[in-house]
């Protein structure tokens, strides 16, 4: 059975493993010369704040996201090509008769379908996260924006759960369809739908945000993300004001500045105001004592978030072997 599982898959294991040598070669050149080029920025700043920081993330940002798009396409494409016709392509062809004439029952032609499959999977994408994860921690040290949802999804071990799961997700969907472009469509559309769910729903939540008020000094505005009005300048648009911090998961692009005595500040009552400027100067708005409160998840929570969501994707995919198991002896019973 595994001889056979190898035979039916073997085309797509090497197209998969081509492109994971390819993508190898490229992250591990340019990784290579990130590295140089760190170093030399790191020499002239050992204490950090580098004016040449940005530029070095300029340099390297196609194969930094080059890298990102790859770890994030490889679980879709796989739940799609290898997990939808897993099932689907058989059933479809009526091949899975023969297999079970041949005294292997359908619970053993299942199980090893899904863990052959499902570890190669496995092993491609985890490899590619971890090429990716190695290619961009001099830019993480830089950028300290690895725990963003984008990012988050990248790196570490999550990407693992993914692919798991995706295989998971298309041989039940290829079973209850029976067919095998329809069954690709459909996980494809499943897998990124709960993609966009899960960093907007669930992960936020794994474990209460941290709740902090921050004062608006002088460093504060003048690293601030954003500082302006919401919608149109009128009397009562609101004054907001968006922050980073190192390495954190701003759970918000922006909050309400709020004076002294927590009162959220409008166009119209914005401190220090100049009539020929929309927004005061910054070393005016330092010296009124103005705050905002954010919303975030820290940066120690993120390995911790990133063995949850795996934990979760696991639970998922088990579920739905189970779910594919029971229906290949109720639907084909």
């Amino acid at each position: 059975m595994i001889w056979l599982t190898w035979r039916q898959f073997r085309a797509q294991f090497l197209v998969a493993a081509a492109a994971l040598a390819a993508a190898t070669a490229y992250l591990l050149y340019s990784g290579l010369a990130l590295r140089d080029d760190y170093r030399e920025l790191t020499a002239g700043c050992p204490t950090g704040g580098c004016s040449d920081a940005n530029q070095l993330i300029d340099t390297y940002s196609l194969p930094y996201w080059t890298g990102c798009v790859l770890v994030l396409l490889a679980p879709a494409l796989i739940g799609a090509f290898w997990g939808a016709s897993l099932v689907a392509r058989e059933l479809e062809t009526g091949t899975h008769r023969l297999v079970w004439n041949q005294g292997i029952g359908r619970g053993r032609w299942l199980t090893v379908k899904l863990l052959l499959v499902g570890a190669a999977a496995v092993a491609v994408t985890g490899l590619l996260s971890l090429l990716v994860s190695w290619f961009a921690s001099p830019l993480d040290r830089i950028g300290h924006d690895r725990f963003t949802p984008l990012l988050f999804a990248a790196r570490g071990v999550v990407p693992l759960g993914y692919a798991a799961f995706a295989v998971a997700l298309g041989a039940c969907v290829g079973l209850f369809l029976r067919r095998t472009v329809a069954a690709m469509a459909v996980t494809l559309a499943a897998f990124a739908a709960v993609q966009i769910l899960v960093p907007l729903a669930v992960r936020p939540h794994l474990e209460q945000p941290v709740h902090r008020v921050v004062a608006l000094d002088a460093d504060t505005l003048h690293s601030a993300r954003t500082l302006g009005f919401t919608g149109t300048h009128g009397p009562s648009a609101t004054f907001v004001a968006g922050i980073d911090m190192p390495d954190a998961w701003m759970l918000s692009d922006s909050s309400p500045v709020q004076d002294s005595d927590n009162r959220t500040l409008t166009f119209g009552t914005q401190p220090c105001r100049d009539s020929s400027h929309d927004l005061p100067s910054e070393d005016c708005l330092a010296r009124a004592n103005l705050h905002i409160a954010v919303d975030y998840q820290p940066a120690d929570r993120y390995w911790p978030f990133q063995w949850i969501e795996t934990a979760i994707f696991l639970a998922l995919t088990v579920a739905l072997a189970a779910l594919t198991t029971w229906g290949l002896h109720r639907r084909l019973g």
